[in-house]
C-alpha cells in the first residue's frame, strides 16, 4: 500500500483568475491517483484470492488449534492474539474470544484496527483469542460440525487458563452472533458472557415503511430453491460474493457512487483508509451447499432459532432458554441489515414476561446505538472506544447481575458526578430494568404480517422440493466450468479483475501516479467548479436514494399484497387466522418440575447461611426496586469493600450466592426478609450496624437515592439494627 501525501505547489493554474484551468489540472491528477488506488485495490483482491486463509487482523497471532485436524474437519481455527509491545496481559483474567461472521467476507473484522473489540480487551489486560476460518470449506462440513468444533476451541481456551475461574467472554459479530448463541444453548457450561453484536436472531422481525427490505428477499425469490441452484452451478459450493452483493444492493448510492466519489474527491487523504477497508471487503470466501442451505432454510426464511424449532443431527433441541450466561445484545437504529427488532425480538418469541426470563435463570442486557450503520458496530473506532470498552470494563458487573431484562445506558460522565474515582474510562454505564413492553415499543410485526412470513416459509418448502425433483438432476449433469473461473466472472469480482496489475493497460499507472504526487496541485475547496462537482454529487446521491426508497417501499407493498392472500395461505397449509402462525415454544414439564423442586429447596434454606448471605440478601432487596438502576459505581464500591475485607471468594461462587439470594427474595420476599435477624443471630448479631453501613455505601454510590430506595433502606435498618 502506498502512502500518499499531497504536495501543494504554487502555480498560475491555482490563482483565482484561472479557476477552470486550476480545476481541470486537479481533476486530471485526481483521475490518475484514483485509478492507481483502484489498481492497488485489485492487487489486494488477487492477493486475498491466492491466500487460502485471508485474514485482516492487524494483531500478531498464532494458531492454537486447527479445525482441519479434528475428528470432524472444518475450516475454522483457534488463534491466540499476541499482545502488542507494551501491553501487559493478566493470565488470571477471563479470556475474550472473538468470532467473526462467515457472511461472504474473510475473517478479522473484530481486530481490524487497534481501536477494536480485540484492542479494547487487550488494553484491559485480558487474554484474547480469535476464531477465524479459511476461504474454502472442508468436504462434508456443516453448521453443526462447526458448532462442535467451536465447543472444542472453548475447551482449549479454558484449559489454557487454569488460574481463572470465570468462563470466557464470547463476542459474536453479525452472523457469528447466532452461531455463538446456538453454541451456548447446546454447551452452556463452556460459555461466559455473550456479546451478540449486530446479530440477527429473529429474521422475520422489523417495521413497515421500507425500513427493513432484506427480510423480504426470501419471499421475492420464491423461497430457497435459488440458493440450491446457485450452489449446483458452482460444483456444490456457494460463493460468498452473493451475500456481499445483497449488502451492497441495500444502498445503491454508496455502492454505485458515494464510496468511489469520496475516494476521488479526497484522493490525497482517503486512499489509505479506503484500501485498508477494501482489504477486508474484497476477501470473499465460500460455503458448502449444505451450510448455506441450513442457514437459509432454518434462519433466513424459516426463522426457527428464536422458537426452539431447530433439532441437531444428534437429536438435541437448540433452545436459547438453555443459555445460562449473561447475553448482551448490541444493535443500532441505523442498521438496516440487523435492525433492533431482529436483534431483540427473539426475547418476545421465547418469553411471555420478565418473570419467565428470571425463572429461566437468564440475564439479558441490550444496548441500542442511535445511528451507527451495520458495519460500524464492528469497525467504528468510536463504538470500540465507547460501547465495547464499557462492556469490557464492566464485564464482571454484567456477569453478576441477577436474572432479568436490562438496558445498558452508556453516557458521558457529568462534571458533577458523585464518586468519579469509581468510574472507569470516559463514560458511565448503568443497567436499567426493562419489561417486554419496552421491546415491543421498538416496533414489530402484527399477527397478519407474521402469517405472511410463515407463508413464505411454507412456499419455500414446496418450491425447493420441486426444484430438487425436477430441475436439480438436469443442472447437476451440466458440464460446468471450474469453480475458480465462475468466481472470477461474478459481477463483484470483474471490477477487481479489470483494475489491477493483471490488466496490461494499467502497467504505466504506478510511475504516472508517482509523477503526479511529486507535482500535485490540488484545487481549493471554494473553486466554483469544484463546488459544482460537489453539487452534482449530491444530486446523484439524492437520485439513487430516491430510487432505493421507492424500490424498497414497492417491494414491501408487493410482498404483503402477495403473501397476505387467504387462498395462497390455505393452499400452503396455514391454519385458521385465529391460530398463531408460529406458536411460542412450550415449557418442558421436566423444567417446571425442576423449578418447583428448586423453589422448595430455597424455601427450606431461607433461615440458613452466614453474614455473607445476609449481607447480599439485604443488598439485593434494597437495589431491586423497579426505578433503581445498577450503576457501575455500585459494583465498583462492592468490589472495593470486598478487597477491604480480604474477601477472596471466586467470582463464579460469588455469582452463585447472588442468584440464590435473589431467588429467595423472588419466591417469598417477606419470609426472606423476616429470617435475616435469624441468620445474623449469635456471634454475628453485633454486625448489623456494620452491614447497614456497607449496604448504604454501595446503594448510594451513584448519588442521591430514590424515594423507594430510601424506604427499602429504612426497612433493612429495622431488621439489622433492631
Amino acid at each position: 500500500m502506498t502512502k500518499t501525501k499531497a504536495k501543494t505547489k504554487k502555480s498560475s493554474f491555482s490563482t483565482p483568475a484561472n479557476p477552470l484551468a486550476a480545476y481541470l489540472t486537479d481533476a486530471a491528477q485526481r483521475n490518475i491517483l484514483f485509478l492507481d488506488t483502484l489498481r492497488q485495490r485489485g492487487n489486494q483482491y488477487h492477493n486475498s484470492q491466492a491466500n487460502s486463509s485471508p485474514n485482516v487482523l492487524i494483531f500478531k497471532h498464532e494458531i492454537i488449534l486447527d479445525g482441519k485436524t479434528l475428528p470432524e474437519p472444518v475450516n475454522y481455527s483457534l488463534l491466540r492474539i499476541v499482545p502488542p509491545d507494551g501491553v501487559k496481559i493478566n493470565r488470571n483474567k477471563r479470556p475474550f474470544v472473538v468470532v467473526d461472521p462467515r457472511a461472504g467476507h474473510g475473517p478479522g473484522i473484530g481486530g481490524f484496527k487497534a481501536e477494536s473489540e480485540i484492542g479494547v480487551a487487550l488494553a484491559e489486560g485480558h487474554p484474547c483469542y480469535f476464531i477465524g476460518f479459511s476461504a474454502w470449506p472442508e468436504p462434508g462440513q456443516t453448521i453443526e460440525k462447526i458448532m462442535r468444533a467451536e465447543a472444542r476451541f472453548l475447551e482449549e481456551v479454558i484449559a489454557r487458563h487454569p488460574g481463572c475461574s470465570e468462563k470466557p467472554v464470547i463476542i459474536g459479530n453479525c452472523q457469528a452472533g447466532w452461531a455463538v448463541m446456538m453454541l451456548a444453548a447446546v454447551y452452556p457450561e463452556l460459555c461466559g458472557p455473550i456479546i451478540a453484536a449486530g446479530s440477527p436472531l429473529s429474521y422475520w422481525a422489523g417495521v413497515r415503511g421500507g425500513e427493513n427490505p432484506m427480510r423480504y428477499t426470501g419471499g421475492m425469490l420464491g423461497g430457497s430453491w435459488l440458493t440450491t441452484m446457485t450452489s449446483d452451478l458452482t460444483n456444490g459450493l456457494f460463493d460468498g460474493a452473493w451475500l456481499v452483493q445483497n449488502f451492497e444492493n441495500l444502498n445503491p448510492a454508496n455502492t454505485l457512487w458515494n464510496k468511489q466519489y469520496n475516494l476521488y474527491a479526497k484522493i490525497d487523504t482517503e486512499a489509505e483508509r479506503y484500501l485498508g477497508f477494501e482489504r477486508w471487503w474484497v476477501a470473499h470466501v465460500f460455503l458448502n451447499a449444505d451450510e448455506i442451505q441450513y442457514i437459509v432454510d432454518n434462519l433466513f426464511i424459516g426463522n426457527k432459532l428464536s422458537t426452539a424449532d431447530i433439532i441437531t443431527d444428534d437429536h438435541k433441541r437448540i433452545d436459547l432458554r438453555n443459555i445460562k450466561s449473561p447475553i448482551i445484545c448490541f444493535c443500532s437504529r441505523g442498521d438496516n441489515i440487523t435492525p433492533p427488532q431482529q436483534a431483540l425480538d427473539w426475547i418476545l418469541d421465547l418469553y411471555d414476561s420478565v418473570d419467565d426470563i428470571r425463572d429461566s435463570g437468564q440475564t439479558i442486557i441490550y444496548a441500542i446505538h442511535d445511528h451507527i450503520g451495520h458495519l460500524g458496530i464492528f469497525v467504528s473506532a468510536g463504538v470500540a472506544a465507547k460501547e465495547h470498552s464499557e462492556f469490557t470494563s464492566n464485564i464482571d458487573l454484567i456477569d453478576c447481575m441477577p436474572p432479568g431484562l436490562y438496558e445498558a445506558v452508556i453516557e458521558n460522565i457529568p462534571t458533577d458526578a458523585v464518586n468519579p474515582d469509581l468510574i472507569q474510562g470516559d463514560y458511565i454505564t448503568r443497567l436499567e430494568k426493562r419489561t417486554l413492553d419496552d421491546i415491543r415499543a421498538l416496533g414489530g410485526n402484527t399477527p397478519d404480517e407474521e402469517r405472511c412470513f410463515a407463508t413464505v416459509a411454507e412456499l419455500s418448502k414446496t418450491t425447493h422440493g420441486l426444484y430438487r425433483t425436477i430441475l436439480q438432476p438436469f443442472v447437476q449433469s451440466l458440464p460446468l466450468p471450474p469453480t475458480d473461473w465462475l468466481r472470477r466472472m461474478h459481477p463483484l469480482h470483474i471490477g477487481y479483475e479489470i483494475f489491477s496489475d493483471h490488466n496490461p493497460l494499467f502497467k504505466p499507472l504506478p510511475g504516472l501516479a508517482e509523477t503526479v504526487r511529486e507535482n500535485r496541485t490540488p484545487v481549493s475547496d471554494d473553486n466554483p467548479f469544484f463546488v459544482a462537482q460537489e453539487i452534482f454529487s449530491d444530486w446523484v446521491t439524492f437520485g439513487l436514494n430516491s430510487y432505493r426508497d421507492t424500490r424498497d417501499l414497492l417491494t414491501e407493498q408487493f410482498f404483503f399484497s402477495l403473501y397476505n392472500q387467504p387462498l395462497l395461505q390455505a393452499l400452503l397449509g396455514l391454519k385458521d387466522n385465529d391460530d398463531p402462525p408460529r406458536p411460542h415454544p412450550g415449557i418442558d414439564p421436566g423444567h417446571l418440575a425442576l423449578l418447583e423442586q428448586k423453589k422448595r429447596e430455597l424455601r427450606s434454606r431461607m433461615n440458613q447461611g452466614g453474614p455473607r448471605e445476609a449481607l447480599l440478601r439485604a443488598l439485593l432487596y434494597v437495589n431491586q426496586g423497579e426505578d433503581t438502576a445498577i450503576d457501575e459505581r455500585k459494583y465498583a464500591m462492592l468490589r472495593q469493600i470486598r478487597a477491604d475485607y480480604n474477601d477472596d471468594l471466586p467470582l463464579d461462587e460469588f455469582k452463585k450466592l447472588i442468584r440464590e439470594q435473589f431467588y429467595m427474595l423472588k419466591i417469598d420476599q417477606e419470609r426472606a426478609l423476616a429470617t435475616l435477624p435469624e441468620i445474623l443471630a449469635g456471634e454475628h448479631a453485633a454486625r448489623g450496624p456494620e452491614f447497614l453501613d456497607i449496604i448504604t455505601r454501595i446503594s448510594t454510590a451513584d448519588g442521591t437515592p430514590s424515594r423507594d430506595l430510601k424506604q427499602r433502606l429504612e426497612r433493612i435498618s429495622k431488621l439489622l439494627v433492631p
